[in-house]
């Protein structure tokens, strides 16, 4: 199936207010690339890796859209959502669905985050750290669905989820991932020990990618996904929502009746400034509210109280 492509440049300190403009408007799937990159095969792609911080100073931004979007209507969207943003350089074009996917399996590397957990792509040997014995291991093919461990608001759950296992804080417990995406955060906390875990996501195409890879990774028997007027009224000792801070605030209620007394919860997908309005909303639920930062983006996590 063809998409359409918005591709255009911008400086590195507004990437992250590009970006969010277009997944607010429905990107399917927004890539980086160094804009001065003179070769395909230069390593700069997608975020930055965890810790990393781009050398260069503009960025290739390119992100996909269902292929009938009107072009348009779309920089009508973007434009009034953020009117800051120059989206005049903007450009289109239609592309495969393989060309996608071909540039994210050709680029994309295995990544740590904590102690014990590993994102590797299905297609590559996994590192000699990763054979470790107590390694937890997610194989991932994300396919459209948002999700890779790249992202900073991906990172900062992962590592979260990687603490509350040093814990013990996951062994037999079950999960809710809301917005799973492509799984990756339900899976990984599969792979740290949770008995089961639970994916919630209005995308189909999230939920199909989300299945995919629970079968890649042996534990579809383990992980339950539903759409989210499907899912079973349900309580967890351990939920992590990683979407926009605007329905973190809307759905504050939703998710905080989902915390069982003493749970804990994360949450991320939040801009360095957003952090202070959700403190405030999720103080009437959760103590001990604590604020992780990446770059321009913000964990916030907590303890339900009884």
């Amino acid at each position: 199936m063809p998409f359409l492509e918005l591709t255009l440049r911008c400086r590195a300190d507004a990437q992250p207010r590009y970006e969010r403009a277009l997944e607010d408007v429905g990107a399917l799937a927004v890539t980086l690339l160094d804009a001065d990159a003179q070769t395909p095969n230069e390593r700069a792609i997608l975020e930055p890796g965890v810790g990393e911080t781009p050398l260069w100073g503009e960025v290739a931004l390119s992100a996909l859209f269902p292929h009938d979007t009107d072009a348009l209507l779309l920089l009508a969207a973007l434009d009034a959502f953020d009117p800051g943003l120059d989206w005049t350089q903007a450009g289109f074009r239609k592309v495969e669905d393989q060309d996608w996917e071909r540039a994210w399996m050709d680029r994309y590397e295995p990544l740590r985050f904590g102690t014990r957990t590993w994102i590797v792509p299905w297609n590559r040997e996994l590192p000699t750290q990763a054979q470790a014995a107590d390694a937890a291991v997610v194989r991932l093919d994300p396919g459209l669905a948002f999700g890779s461990g790249t992202h900073p608001t991906t990172a900062l759950c992962l590592e979260w989820l990687d603490a509350l296992a040093a814990e013990g804080a996951l062994e037999g417990a079950t999960v809710l991932d809301f917005g799973c995406g492509s799984g990756i955060l339900a899976l990984a906390a599969l792979k740290l020990g949770a008995a089961r875990a639970v994916g919630v996501d209005n995308d189909p195409q999230a939920l199909l990618a989300t299945r995919d890879n629970a079968q890649r990774n042996g534990v579809a028997d383990r992980l339950a996904v539903y759409a989210p007027e499907a899912e079973p009224a349900a309580t967890y000792p351990v939920v992590v929502a990683n979407i926009l801070a605007s329905a973190l605030d809307a759905l504050a209620p939703q998710l905080a009746a989902r915390v069982a007394p003493g749970g804990r919860i994360a949450l991320s997908g939040i801009l360095a400034g957003q952090e202070e309005a959700l403190l405030e909303r999720y103080g009437e639920w959760f103590d001990a509210l604590a604020v992780e930062r990446r770059e321009d983006w913000i964990r916030i996590d907590g303890v339900r109280g009884a």
